[in-house]
């Protein structure tokens, strides 16, 4: 292919998974490798270890009501720009801590930078591409997060073999500074809408139809924020069970070595930067709804494989189907608002639902780190995960239809 004939709609994509290798990828799901070593060096309880996440999970929230100011104001690349900004500093920083207090406050920071970067790249698809091809635009993005934990599964038990107790200091140290590099190539390449370019949305042309989105009354919007929301809860409280302690569980409960461990944390990572692109597809071809119940069908066997402790193999395929779906909702969600709202509120409708998302993801690790402690097993947290996805299930199924199955019917 001719780069130069390709359309600028695939930098921002590619801008965009290196904001959520960052974001996400470093900022959120390299947790997982790091917290035994801090727990151990630390001496931090699950429940202790549930509370950072947790205070990464409050920032994020908080984000969700900033973001949309920040954009109104700052534009979607500055608003970018500076939540990468604010993960690089307060990451640094958690390297250099030792209070519990002081790390939970700066990877509250985290949060809120990472909710700021996220939630405005993925909003970026309703100005770029064409209802045609935004699932699988957004899976695209998506592949930074797994990249991320190929990143940490790599890195972090070297570090910890070489350097012991300061490893996971250096670890977090180095995703700083690779966070902080990597802002100033997004800063380069992100444009904030095809106009600024001359272009138009990858997939339309001077003869396309308009779009067939329409702003939405008040109640309307309020019934869709309410009910693609509770979807996205589900996804955000039992996702987060698994990314958070999967790692520490495989050391505990199955006894693994933390270098065999951070292996399998990797191979999730290798099949999960493929997970976002493969359901936005599916989405795309057979309907948002399609792919929402097929996704969370799949993690619900694997939450139940894994909770199930039925051997080494069952622990497998948990993993694998987890790999194959993990960041595949987020791309889906982010379509079906790209698809029902012009590009001016699917933005903000966006932010709103993912403040569902975000609640979820406070309450799931502590929660999942509450029941691991009275149990003294992760199997009663994973039950939990699986019985709220087969919920997701349910709550998909009321959808009416997606707005791709609507236009074609």
């Amino acid at each position: 292919m001719n780069l130069r004939s390709l359309h600028y709609a695939w930098t921002i994509v590619l801008a965009g998974a290196m904001t959520l290798f960052c974001c996400m990828g470093l900022a959120r799901f390299a947790l997982g490798m790091l917290l035994p070593s801090m727990g151990e060096n630390l001496d931090l309880s699950y429940t202790q270890m549930g509370f950072i996440s947790t205070g990464n999970f409050i920032g994020y929230l908080l984000s969700v009501f900033l973001c949309g100011k920040m954009i109104s104001r700052l534009g979607e690349r500055n608003t970018i720009v500076t939540g990468l900004g604010l993960i690089a500093a307060s990451m640094l920083c958690v390297s250099f801590s030792s209070q519990l207090w002081l790390i939970i406050l700066m990877y509250f920071i985290t949060g809120i930078g990472s909710g700021a970067a996220n939630i405005t790249s993925m909003t970026l698809i309703a100005h770029w591409f064409s209802k045609k091809y935004r699932g699988r635009s957004a899976g695209y993005m998506i592949f930074g997060n797994g990249l991320g934990i190929v990143a940490s599964g790599l890195l972090v038990p070297w570090l910890n073999s070489q350097w012991a107790e300061t490893g996971w200091r250096i670890g977090w140290g180095t995703f700083a500074l690779a966070t902080a590099l990597l802002t100033v190539a997004v800063a380069m390449l992100i444009q904030n809408n095809p106009a600024q370019t001359g272009l138009r949305p990858y997939g339309e042309s001077e003869h396309s139809p308009p779009p067939v989105t329409t702003s939405a009354s008040p109640d309307n919007r309020f019934r869709l924020i309410s009910h693609i929301g509770a979807i996205y809860f589900m996804f955000g409280f039992t996702y987060v069970i698994y990314t958070t302690f999967i790692v520490t569980s495989l050391i505990a409960d199955y006894e693994f070595s933390e270098s065999f461990a951070g292996a399998l944390w990797m191979g999730i990572g290798v099949i999960s930067m493929f997970s976002g692109a493969l359901f936005g597809w599916v989405s795309d071809h057979f309907g948002r709804k399609t792919g929402l119940v097929v996704v969370f069908a799949l993690q619900t066997l694997a939450y139940l494989l894994v909770a199930t402790e039925l051997g080494e193999a069952a622990l497998y395929v948990s993993l694998l189907l987890f790999g194959m779906t993990a960041f595949s909702i987020p791309a889906i969600i982010a379509a079906l608002v790209s698809d029902t709202l012009p590009p001016a509120e699917a933005g903000k409708v966006f932010g709103y639902i993912t403040f569902f998302f975000g609640i979820g993801q406070i309450f799931g690790p502590t929660l999942a780190g509450y029941l691991a402690e009275q149990s003294q097993s992760f199997s009663s947290s994973y039950l939990l995960a699986a019985s709220l996805t087969s919920m997701g299930i349910g709550l998909t199924l009321l959808l009416k239809a997606s707005p791709k199955e609507v236009q074609s019917g």
